[in-house]
């Protein structure tokens, strides 16, 4: 059985040095500069590892083929290079810890940084493991450099066994998956791919075919601006404007804070402006779309009542789409996701599938007619200055990327 330990965490480590974090403010595609970066290095690690069409496309995915050798559907593997912009990702400090002991693990950067096996249960179950951490002042970028490090370990692995049976796989790297922009319109037909798989998941034996459905709500309040020596009966401030939108939002119910499981949630994730012009950026989430458009519904209503108490104010308020619940149409034919249960059991790991609090490029794919469920990585605390991630996990899932392959072609693959 081939150890894959020692290069995942190779990768993992110069991956995530490497900045490459979405700027959503941005209108190019990729967002960032840095994102290049990260994905012209795949580029020449899948040509030189021999991979065939490495293609950069002009929207900044990588798509490469590994070529088959028997018939069978066509699958894809993908990962997204870009960080969160949530939080700083740049300079990014990979910290390895072998052979972890179980105990509180603290930050060279931030003594104050603690992450406690009792307050993330999780992590006491990885004593043992290799355990990788950022430096206490940057978030790691295991989202989404360990899934990138695990399809490239399984895409060398395969061209490096050429004897061995498998359908022609291709593999995909996108940009942007952070700021809801990594699958654009041309990537299911340049993938060309039956189904694909997302390597963009958490804990050990994931595979994810239910996520949120999401919308993004804009609110522009502009007020009447004048010197506020002579602002009696004239001055509209915006902020306050906002601040009664923000006050009247359902706070106490509706919040990621104070919901879990299914429940979904209106998130107010930026507010910038002055006193004449404010902006409200919000991202509004439920797994069913009776839910998401009711909370559509309601951010209109309650920027409608705010306008009307000042009618010298303009208040506008748009919702867009940004992606849908894949099980809407997973459900209907659940081919990739038996496939990799299947693979899974063969691997003799529990399946665990729960729907997620969250959304991948996978829910796109889906949506777009590439059904694209996806599958465990093990990075953990995601987003913020405590994430961490197990390469034995990461290993794991990089043999069940090879087990699904092998499985597809009907072969008896034990790497």
């Amino acid at each position: 059985m081939t150890d894959f330990t020692t290069e995942l965490q190779d990768r993992l480590v110069r991956y995530c040095a490497i900045d490459s974090q979405s700027d959503p403010d941005s209108p190019d595609s990729p967002s960032t500069q840095c994102q290049h970066d990260m994905l012209d290095l795949l580029v020449q690690e899948l040509t030189d590892m021999g991979a065939s069409d490495v293609t950069k496309t002009t929207y900044g995915t990588v798509i490469a083929t590994l070529p088959g050798s028997v018939e069978g559907p066509t699958l894809g593997f993908l990962a997204h290079v870009d960080t969160a912009p949530q939080f700083n990702a740049s300079g990014v400090k990979p910290r390895v810890i072998k052979d972890y002991d179980g105990s509180v693990i603290t930050f060279p950067d931030d003594p104050d940084l603690r992450l406690s096996p009792q307050e993330f249960p999780y992590l006491a179950t990885k004593t043992g493991d290799t355990v990788v951490t950022a430096s206490g002042l940057t978030l790691l970028g295991a989202d989404d450099k360990a899934g990138v490090a695990i399809v490239m370990t399984a895409a060398r692995h395969i061209l490096a066994t050429p004897n061995v049976a498998r359908p022609t796989l291709r593999v995909a790297f996108t940009a942007d998956e952070e700021i809801g922009r990594g699958v654009l319109e041309p990537l299911p037909a340049d993938l060309g791919v039956d189904f694909a798989y997302t390597l963009d998941g958490a804990e050990q034996g994931e595979i994810i075919y239910e996520t949120f459905s999401a919308d993004y709500g804009v609110v522009t309040i502009k007020g009447v601006s004048i010197h506020p020596g002579a602002a009696k009966d004239k001055l509209v401030n915006a902020i306050h404007l906002a601040s009664k939108i923000v006050n009247t939002l359902p706070q106490a119910t509706m919040t990621p804070e104070t919901t879990d499981q299914t429940e979904g949630f209106i998130h107010l994730i930026e507010m910038k402006g002055d006193a004449y012009q404010m902006e409200l950026r919000l991202i509004l989430r439920d797994f069913e779309m009776s839910g998401l458009n009711a909370k559509g519904a309601l951010l209109r209503q309650i920027c409608e009542a705010v306008a009307a108490t000042e009618p010298r104010a303009e208040i506008t308020c748009t919702v867009t789409p940004q992606y849908r619940n894949m099980r809407y149409w997973l459900e209907k034919d659940m081919t990739p996701v038996d496939l990799a249960r299947a693979a899974l059991a063969d691997l003799g790991l529990a399946e665990r599938s729960v729907p997620i609090r969250g959304g991948t490029d996978g829910s796109r794919l889906t949506e777009m007619g590439v059904p694209c469920p996806n599958l465990f990585t093990g990075m953990q605390n995601v987003h913020g200055p405590l994430e961490w991630v197990s390469i034995q996990d990461m290993a794991l899932a990089t043999r069940l990327c090879l087990k699904i392959a092998d499985r597809a072609a009907g072969g008896q693959d034990s790497a």
